[in-house]
């Protein structure tokens, strides 16, 4: 189970809005939309799935006008695709240390011939990876997932949207800079850390199979079973789901109470699983005593 949670944690991160090619869709996609509004406001919450089949048709008319009738786009970070150093080397800033134990010793003996391959495939000198924080070396090897399954970064919804909103002149603001994101993950305990680490050396077959899955999900616009398959599982690794999940919510709910004293309309969008299922941000904004309109 917990090997499962982990591939479903790095397939959701966020860190490449990817694209697995070559697929060609079966049926229009309609992911989940909703708004929450006042008398001068608008904020429309999108839930997004940052890997997606190529050429992947998950635009509808409501959310078309939701984007339209948006001034601004909101995403969970903004990562620059022109310098993708400048997030290679926040991540080295953050994630190299002295005095940690050789990265063999942080994964079970039965593991360690896996996690050399990994390590081999990736080209990175593998005495980098003695000095990586566990976390780091996790984000690293994700790299391997990532090309095995055939990603790009053209096609993720954060992608296109960002593109949409930009060829239009209209700003683009994220909810936590890659430091922040970042820092969520560097102070994880340990043991966390080691079941990141653990996913990230998964087979490419157990990654793809959990990827349909929250593909189906997330087409459908079905939040339940969003829920279900990502959220509920991590009950498991209460570190990673109060990370990764509820204090990320508390502040983006957070983030948007404040935004509705502002005038205008924009458009939220962030990773699905954050709008599902208790302490999602839907909910907190519920409980807040917000209406939240599902619109899609």
């Amino acid at each position: 189970m917990l090997k499962k949670i982990m591939r479903r944690v790095l397939l959701a991160l966020g860190l490449a809005a990817a694209a697995i090619a070559p697929q060609a869709a079966e049926a229009k996609a309609t992911p989940a939309l909703w708004s929450v509004s006042d008398a001068d406001t608008t904020i429309y919450l999108f839930g997004t799935i940052h890997l997606l089949p190529e050429k992947y048709d998950w635009q509808s008319p409501k959310l078309e006008r939701a984007v339209a009738g948006s001034q601004e786009l909101v995403v969970e970070t903004i990562v620059d695709e022109k310098n993708p150093m400048q997030l290679v080397g926040l991540l080295m800033k953050l994630g190299i240390s002295n005095d940690l134990p050789p990265i063999a010793q942080r994964v079970p003996p039965s593991k360690r011939a896996q996690l050399e391959a990994a390590i081999k495939k990736s080209g990175a000198p593998r005495a980098v990876f003695d000095r990586m924080e566990t976390w780091a070396a996790a984000f690293m090897l994700l790299g391997n997932q990532f090309r095995d399954l055939g990603l790009k970064g053209d096609e993720g919804v954060e992608t296109v949207l960002r593109s949409d909103f930009s060829s239009q002149n209209k700003p683009i603001d994220q909810l936590e800079t890659n430091a922040e994101q970042l820092g969520f993950f560097d102070t994880l305990p340990e043991k966390a850390q080691q079941d990141l680490l653990l996913g990230a050396i998964q087979p490419k077959g157990a990654m793809q199979t959990d990827f349909k899955k929250m593909l189906v999900a997330w087409s459908k616009g079905d939040v339940t079973a969003i829920a279900r398959a990502f959220n509920h599982d991590l009950q498991a690794s209460p570190d990673l789901r109060d990370a990764l999940i509820r204090r990320r919510n508390a502040n983006w709910a957070k983030w948007i109470e404040q935004r509705m004293d502002k005038p205008g309309s924009i458009l939220v969008a962030v990773g699905a699983g954050h709008l599902a299922g208790r302490y999602s941000v839907i909910d907190l904004l519920q409980r807040g005593g917000y209406k939240v309109t599902r619109l899609q």
